[in-house]
């Protein structure tokens, strides 16, 4: 199991209350506006924490530059993939590899 199977059971066993404290420590760690691929419109919109909750629907469709290796959240939950803001989470990175196989 990689640092990421474990960071995820990890979220599984915690309460709602929980998950919320989670999610706003990462937010506090996000890099996400700092990168050159985010937009006003992600900004405005609040957007944010691309690699947990997937990628932006409207607000983000070119890439640009992509910083998430730089993210202190990448090396905090053992997070592989890159672009999660147009190209998913994690874990959707994760399982579209699984069934189509990496580049």
């Amino acid at each position: 199991m990689d640092k990421f199977d474990e960071a995820m059971k990890s979220f599984a066993g915690m309460s709602p209350v929980q998950m919320t404290e989670a999610m706003g420590k990462f937010k506090k760690m996000c890099t996400c506006p700092s990168c050159p691929t985010y937009t006003l419109c992600a900004k405005n919109a609040q957007e944010l924490l691309f690699c947990a909750i997937g990628r932006s629907f409207v607000c983000i469709s070119q890439e640009k530059n992509c910083i998430c290796p730089t993210c202190p959240i990448t090396d905090q939950i053992g997070l592989k993939n890159r672009f999660y803001c147009t190209k998913g989470s994690e874990m959707t990175q994760r399982y579209a590899g699984g069934l189509f196989g990496k580049k």
